[in-house]
């Protein structure tokens, strides 16, 4: 049993013995004893003083005697203020690495039955992902990973925008300026392709609205009257209509698009189970409008528009049907829901979603609980915050977005600019050094984008993000391969240790601690749909071992068991990083 699990038991009896009274076992706190207090386990005291009518510190010496009394590996304690500090046996802390921490599926929790849906991604097919996508897709990942690690089985989901006047304006303005322009006579990705008809769509209407004003409308006149845009509009009739040559060169170029995604997806290290297309699901949810309507959840206006009155929920009267009896986005997205739970009878659905759609998925949230959903219960929106350069916020129809694929590259660049002017891969072949570039730069990508809590807006500095000495990737990879090379020159294979009885010293015994709390870090992060809480405690977990590898010898300490300890202790390490980093979708070198 776990010591924590121990000192919770015994302190239930404890209060029962020593203060006649019942202490239940959620109300108990425990934490980790903070670095500048002896000690590894500190239990809060404040609670148990209605039942001992005494000072927190007279409580905190009845209860830590008692436990000093009843467990062998609680060896002493201290206590400061209300927080009894306890300091556990080396004993204890050298059984769990080489019992617990070195089995292989340490940290692998068993199959807990449950189903969950993680939808990211959701990319337009009018243009190439872009930053925003990054983050956004890097989270879901990342969260799914970590969902799994949890024992659910999980459903990676992308929800692909394939239809609406956007796509229709890249195919007008290819059929008007294209010269049928391909991605194979362009050597352009495809999404890059049908992305810069968007962006030629977009120069020419500002062009003709100009002209517009110039000749006397208004500026909201000309934005109507704009002759593409009226084809655009015109084009989309079409396309609902189903009409051929219109849905033709639709097909076409959103096939070019999803080929130049399958391109970035694979760079990025992303994946999916299954992908939805709202040219699918765009007419989902009218069923939905009618039931109800015959609930009396819904209500309609004298012009036959259908609504949800929300104001008791501190919320707003919503439009769920237009009056033409056309859908809006939240009709589509209360159909697709349903759809989704119908496919997949998922226990959680989590929308991985940036933070300006907040509102909308309350509302949705809202009315498909009112409906009487009971799986509404456990649908999420993962809000994130927006990505900004040191240059400024990102564009999207200027021409002047920061593009997925450009940044990827040169994120490989610097790089390998970075490692050559270290000087560290003189010995490598070109293609292991492309490898490691490449490692090296997602690396330093995904860990500065993760490390930070998703709710928060970030400032992505691609020079700080590849520093091999600050918080970032490439300082974790660049520990994965020093720990990798020392157990290469030991000739490691496998565990040296059955039993050891030396003293830990400070160092061991804190790494130890640390690589413990992996199972807890990863249920919360879980729990948080946090990657930021297993970047941040794979980062603390190599900053420890380089303090221990500087300041105690691995492979030089001179009593052989001690030796072959901490190279079991290090073959931990190396093992809780990777599976750490695999979590947030970074790939770790052997060697730098």
């Amino acid at each position: 049993m776990l010591i924590e699990d121990q000192i919770i038991q015994n302190i239930i009896t404890g209060v029962l013995s020593i203060y006649g009274a019942k202490a239940e076992a959620d109300k108990i706190v425990i934490q980790e004893t903070r670095k500048e207090f002896e000690g590894q386990i500190t239990v809060v005291i404040f609670p148990f003083t209605r039942f001992s009518k005494k000072t927190p510190e007279q409580t905190g010496a009845d209860l830590g005697e008692y436990l000093k009394e009843q467990l062998k590996d609680v060896t002493s304690y201290n206590v400061i203020k209300g927080f009894l500090n306890l300091t556990v046996s080396d004993n204890y802390w050298t059984n769990r690495l080489l019992k617990d921490i070195l089995a292989v599926n340490f940290g692998q929790f068993e199959a807990n039955g449950e189903k969950v849906m993680v939808e990211y991604s959701s990319p337009n097919t009018n243009k190439p992902l872009h930053l925003g996508h990054v983050r956004n897709n890097l989270l879901g990942y990342s969260v799914a990973q970590i969902l799994s690690a949890n024992g659910y089985e999980v459903i990676k989901a992308n929800l692909v925008n394939d239809r609406g006047i956007h796509i229709c304006k890249s195919m007008l303005a290819w059929q008007q300026f294209g010269n049928n322009e391909t991605p194979v006579s362009s050597g352009l990705k495809g999404d890059h392709l049908v992305g810069k008809y968007y962006v030629i769509f977009d120069k020419e209407y500002k062009k003709q609205v100009a002209e517009l004003i110039a000749s006397g409308q208004s500026e909201a006149e000309a934005k109507k009257n704009a002759p593409i845009i009226i084809e655009a509009q015109e084009m989309l009739l079409k396309w609902e209509a189903g009409d051929p040559t219109v849905k033709y060169l639709w097909t076409v170029m959103n096939g070019w698009v999803y080929a130049g995604f399958a391109e970035t997806y694979k760079k990025i290290g992303v994946d999916f189970k299954k992908y939805y297309y709202e040219s699918d699901t765009y007419l989902l949810g009218k069923d939905i409008i009618e039931e109800g309507l015959q609930k009396g959840v819904f209500f309609k206006k004298e012009d036959g528009s259908v609504w949800i009155d929300l104001t008791d929920d501190g919320l707003d009267e919503k439009l769920v049907l237009r009056a033409d009896g056309t859908s809006v986005y939240i009709t589509q997205d209360l159909g697709t829901a349903q759809l989704k739970y119908d496919d997949f009878k998922m226990n959680k659905s989590i929308y991985v979603v940036g933070n300006e759609q907040d509102y909308h998925f309350k509302v949705l949230f809202l009315i498909l609980e009112k409906l009487g959903k009971t799986w509404a219960k456990g649908l999420y929106h993962l809000s994130y915050g927006m990505v900004d350069l040191p240059t400024g916020k990102m564009k999207s129809r200027e021409g002047t977005v920061v593009d997925a694929d450009d940044l990827m590259d040169e994120m490989i660049s610097t790089a390998k600019e970075r490692t050559e002017e270290l000087g560290k891969v003189t010995d490598f072949l070109e293609s292991e050094k492309n490898k490691l570039y490449e490692m090296i730069g997602l690396g330093a990508l995904k860990f500065f984008l993760l490390k930070v809590e998703p709710k928060k807006r970030l400032l992505f500095d691609p020079n700080e993000s590849i520093d091999f000495q600050g918080h970032t990737g490439p300082f974790i990879q660049y520990t994965h391969a020093r720990i990798r090379s020392v157990l290469a020159k030991a000739a490691y294979q496998e565990k040296l240790t059955e039993t050891y009885s030396l003293p830990l010293t400070l160092l061991e015994k804190d790494l130890i601690v640390t690589l413990s709390k992996y199972p807890d870090v990863i249920a919360s992060a879980a729990k948080e749909y946090s990657p930021a809480q297993v970047a941040n405690y794979v980062f603390e977990l190599a900053k420890l071992f380089n303090k221990f590898y500087h300041e105690e010898s691995i492979l030089k300490a001179e009593d052989p068991a001690v030796r072959n300890f901490r190279l079991d202790l290090a073959s931990a390490t190396v093992a809780i990083i990777n599976k750490s980093m695999r979590l947030l979708g970074i790939d770790v070198p052997d060697r730098m």
